[in-house]
């Protein structure tokens, strides 16, 4: 997708989003059970976070150019989400004034963005969403760089930076089907194959709304 028809997409965000598509919602293998989103806002003792949902140009910004999203391949931990695809993110400290301070925050950590030289514009949320794994209570910001981002990975948090094209999340683009043992659990979902990674998961339903908003006609 060009990026000057991504932007003007995303001048404006209304209220009632459409939906990711479904197929990337996981199914349990061995019941049939399938699991339908969290609730948005989660229990109680959830712990709110942001993530930064980043479109950009992939060379300055002309009527060629086309629209890319920042990815990140976590440092595998052990953790929940550790050695996953993701978005730039985490959760919101005290000092982050709102949750695009915190998305913001959270990437200048993490890929060392420079949201001023970069020309960075926040132009709204998504679906805040609830992960009970984690606990975490996630709202993906929205924003538009201006121009292509220098980015370098923190060692202690990123393996690699992924600049994925937005027409990868289009309604139109393939979704690979994935049979695989999640935390014990016989799982299948479905994933979007970007650069020898799937995206799957929380990020790949963020990324399928995003998709579906700027696919709207």
């Amino acid at each position: 997708m060009r990026y000057r028809e991504a932007v003007a997409r995303l001048a404006t965000i209304p209220r009632r989003l459409p939906p990711p598509p479904d197929v990337l919602m996981p199914v349990r293998l061995d019941t049939g059970e399938r699991r339908g989103p969290a609730l948005p806002f989660g229990s109680p003792d959830s712990i709110p976070a942001a993530v930064l949902v980043l479109v950009t140009p992939d060379r300055d910004p002309g009527d060629d150019a086309e629209a890319q999203v920042v990815l990140i391949q976590r440092v595998d931990r052990g953790g929940h989400h550790s050695g996953e695809m993701s978005l730039p993110g985490g959760r919101v400290e005290p000092d982050d004034a709102t949750l695009a301070d915190a998305a913001l925050r959270e990437a200048a950590e993490e890929v060392g963005l420079d949201a001023v030289a970069a020309g960075v514009r926040v132009v709204g949320e998504l679906e805040t969403f609830w992960i009970p794994v984690s606990g975490y209570r996630v709202t993906p910001v929205v924003a538009i760089a201006a121009r292509r981002p220098e980015l370098r990975p923190s060692p202690d948090e990123v393996v690699s930076i992924v600049r994925a094209p937005l027409a990868a999340f289009l309604p139109t683009a393939p979704i690979e089907l994935v049979e695989t043992t999640v935390r014990g659990f016989p799982l299948r979902f479905g994933a979007y194959p970007v650069d020898g990674h799937r995206v799957w998961g929380a990020t790949a339903r963020i990324l399928g709304q995003l998709g579906a908003l700027v696919g709207m006609r």
